[in-house]
C-alpha cells in the first residue's frame, strides 16, 4: 500500500472516520482505523459494532501508487494528522510499519491485524435524497430536545417518520417536544417508514456533512434495524433504537386562548440577560399583555432582572414561566424574524413556532402558518 494525499483532505477524512472509535474497545482491533487504497480512491473507516463511519477521497486529493489496506491505531493517527504541516502526505506500508511522511516529519505506526477487523455493515436499500443544508438544519432544530438518560433509550433518539415526500423528525425528553416537517425526494413515491435513530449519532453526522452536498438516506422501512446516511464522500450506518415513541403529533395541535408574536433576536437576548440572575432550576417568567412582554427573574434576595419588549398579543393576558434553557433551545430553531408562542394556561404546555417572514404590516394579523418547526414545552409552576 502506497499513496499520496492532500493533508487537509486527509485530516477531514480521518476526523470523520475516527468519530466512531470507542474509548474502551471490546476488541483491540476496534480501536483501529481501516485504510483502503485502490485505483484512484482512498477509503478510511471506523466501526464499533453499533455505528460505522466511512470517508472516501477521490480525484486530485489522492494519488495511489500501490493499492492495499492496513489497520492503524485510530486516535493516534487523528492526533498525528492534525499536527502535520501543510504539505502533501505520503503513506506507505513498509515491512512492519505504516510510514507517514509530510515535509520533514516522519511517523512510523505499528499496524493492527487487519484480518481480524470485522466487515463494515452494508447499508439498507436506497430510500431517497434531501438537500444537505435542509437536513442539517432540521436535525439541529430537534435534537436539543432529545433525552440524555440512556436507561430510557426511546428518549435519546430522533423519531423519523416518512410518508411519501413528507419527512417528519421529532425528539422529546418528556418535558418538551421538538418537531420538524420537511419535504424530501423519495426513491419510491409510496415509501413509508417509522424509525428511531440515536440522536447524538444523527446530530454529529448532520454537522459533518459538507455544505451544499445532497444527503442520501438508506432505509428499508419500518422494522429495519439499520439506517445509512451519506453525502459529500461521507457515509455512516447506525443501529436503530426500538421504534416505540409517543404520539407527539397530536400534542402539537390544540385550541389556544393566547397567541403572542415577538421578534426572535431581541427576545433571545432579553432572556439571556435576565437569566444571568437565575440559579439552577430557577425559571424565567413571561408576562404577556397587549403590545408588550415583560421578561423577569429573581434569585431569592440576591438579585433580580426585569426587561420589557414589544409583542403582538391575540387573546387573553398570561403570566407563564419556563426554564430559560428550554426557551433558548426552542428559539435557536427559529430562523425567521418573528416567533409565535401559543398558550392556554400558566400550567399547561405552550407551543413555540416560527412565523413565516412577511412585511411588517402583514404581522398585524396572524394566519397561523408556520415553517414546519414546532416546539412544545412544559412551563414551570410559579
Amino acid at each position: 500500500m502506497e499513496f499520496r494525499v492532500d493533508r487537509q483532505a486527509l485530516a477531514d477524512a480521518v476526523a470523520w472516520a475516527a468519530r466512531t472509535l470507542p474509548s474502551r474497545p471490546a476488541l483491540p482491533v476496534l480501536a483501529g482505523l481501516l485504510i483502503e487504497a485502490s485505483d484512484g480512491s482512498l477509503s478510511l473507516a471506523g466501526f464499533d459494532h453499533e455505528v460505522s463511519a466511512q470517508a472516501v477521497l477521490t480525484g486530485e486529493d489522492v494519488t495511489v501508487a500501490e493499492p492495499g489496506r492496513a489497520l492503524v491505531p485510530g486516535r493516534l493517527l487523528a492526533e498525528i494528522v492534525r499536527s502535520l504541516p501543510p504539505h502533501p502526505v505520503d503513506v506507505a506500508l513498509k515491512g512492519s510499519e505504516v510510514v507517514l511522511t509530510c515535509g520533514s516529519a516522519e511517523f512510523g505506526l505499528l499496524p493492527l491485524p487487519v484480518e481480524d477487523y470485522p466487515a463494515l455493515p452494508e447499508p439498507p436499500a436506497h430510500a431517497g435524497t434531501v438537500p444537505g443544508d435542509l437536513f442539517a438544519a432540521a436535525v439541529a432544530q430537534v435534537t436539543p430536545a432529545a433525552g440524555r438518560d440512556d436507561t430510557l433509550p426511546m428518549l435519546t433518539g430522533v423519531r423519523l417518520d416518512i410518508d411519501g415526500a413528507t419527512m417528519r423528525m421529532a425528539c422529546t425528553d418528556r418535558y418538551r417536544i421538538a418537531a420538524r416537517e420537511l419535504t424530501w425526494t423519495p426513491a419510491d413515491p409510496a415509501f413509508t417508514a417509522g424509525v428511531v435513530v440515536p440522536a447524538r449519532t444523527l446530530a454529529d453526522t448532520a454537522k459533518a456533512i459538507k455544505p451544499g452536498a445532497e444527503v442520501t438516506l438508506d432505509l428499508a422501512g419500518s422494522g429495519d434495524v439499520l439506517i445509512g446516511v451519506s453525502g459529500g464522500g461521507r457515509s455512516m450506518t447506525t443501529r436503530l433504537l426500538d421504534d416505540q415513541f409517543i404520539d407527539y403529533r397530536s400534542r402539537l395541535t390544540g385550541t389556544w386562548t393566547t397567541t403572542a408574536r415577538v421578534r426572535v433576536a431581541p427576545f433571545t437576548e432579553a432572556i439571556k440577560r435576565v437569566a444571568l440572575v437565575t440559579e439552577r432550576n430557577t425559571p424565567v417568567r413571561l408576562a404577556f399583555t397587549p403590545g408588550e412582554v415583560r421578561v423577569r427573574a429573581a434569585s431569592g434576595d440576591n438579585a433580580r432582572a426585569n426587561e420589557s419588549l414589544p409583542a403582538l398579543l391575540d387573546g387573553d393576558d398570561i403570566d407563564i414561566a419556563f426554564s430559560p434553557q428550554y426557551l433558548l433551545d426552542g428559539l435557536a430553531g427559529i430562523d425567521t424574524e418573528f416567533a409565535r408562542l401559543q398558550c392556554t394556561a400558566p400550567t399547561k404546555a405552550a407551543l413555540l413556532s416560527a412565523v413565516p417572514d412577511k412585511s411588517d404590516d402583514d404581522h398585524a394579523t396572524d394566519t397561523g402558518e408556520d415553517t414546519g418547526f414546532r416546539y412544545l414545552a412544559m412551563p414551570v409552576r410559579i
